[in-house]
């Protein structure tokens, strides 16, 4: 809808360009506004994507190290593991900022928006906010590999303790939930504000029009929501399925045993 607005020159178009200039010319200071504008730049937000990347993947292949481990004692038969692919979560990250130019620059030619006065002279290529996108991918994928990260690594301190039943795996994952719910909501707030301050830098220094932000952001949305729904079907590898044999194997041996 947004995309059909600005390219149609719709209601929302009048609207986005009269709010764009009032900010621009509002009271925000330009120091800050341009500090978060920044954030947006590839040279500042790849950097920090490649940390939370290199960590994380640290992280999932030091948990995959102790199921090895497991195996070998004997205690991996038992609990009826299976590899799973730690370096996919990382991986898909870098994808989904690799993405995100690849889809901005058409959409951009596309539309052909005119920027604001600020940017009087540039080729029309203003929606959606390469910046916008940039920022709210990358940082939004570092959160949510924080979140997975430090989830695995509460879950996975007693990967190690030996056979579990259906309800202990249960509790098992209550506890690592509730354990890392406090990082998780202090992490999702940093990074939404982070990102409102980005999209409100550019409009403030009269880099984008607000619907620009906006339709950037919901872009970003889509990328992040391909992220989730990739690393939830292929990341576990066959662990879903081994967890499913090893359960419906107990209880068809409860069931002869009796």
């Amino acid at each position: 809808m947004l995309t059909w607005q600005v390219a149609g020159h719709g209601p929302l178009h009048a609207l986005d360009e009269r709010l764009g200039r009032t900010l621009a010319a509002g009271s925000i200071p330009s120091g800050a506004a341009e500090f978060f504008a920044d954030l947006g730049n590839t040279a500042v937000a790849l950097p920090v994507l490649l940390v939370v990347m290199v960590w994380t993947g640290w992280l999932g292949w030091r948990g995959q190290r102790r199921s090895r481990g497991a195996d070998e004692d004997g205690e991996g038969a038992a609990l009826g593991s299976a590899p799973v692919r730690w370096w996919l979560p990382p991986l898909a990250a870098g994808l989904a900022l690799t993405a995100v130019p690849a889809l901005v620059v058409p959409l951009k030619l596309w539309i052909a928006r005119p920027g604001p006065p600020r940017m009087a002279g540039d080729p029309a290529a203003f929606y959606p906010s390469g910046h916008g996108a940039t920022a709210a991918v990358a940082y939004g994928v570092a959160g949510l590999l924080l979140i997975r990260g430090l989830r695995g690594r509460h879950g996975g301190d007693g990967a190690a303790a030996g056979p579990r039943t259906p309800a202990a795996a249960t509790t098992d994952r209550a506890t690592t939930t509730a354990t890392a719910a406090p990082t998780t909501v202090p992490l999702a707030v940093t990074v939404v504000l982070l990102n409102a301050g980005v999209g409100l830098g550019l409009v403030r220094q009269g880099y984008h029009w607000p619907l620009d932000v906006l339709g950037s952001w919901c872009l970003a949305g889509v990328l992040l929501a391909v992220w989730c729904a990739a690393c939830d079907r292929w990341a576990a590898g066959g662990a879903g399925r081994a967890a499913h044999k090893r359960t419906t194997g107990e209880a068809e041996a409860g069931a002869d045993g009796t």
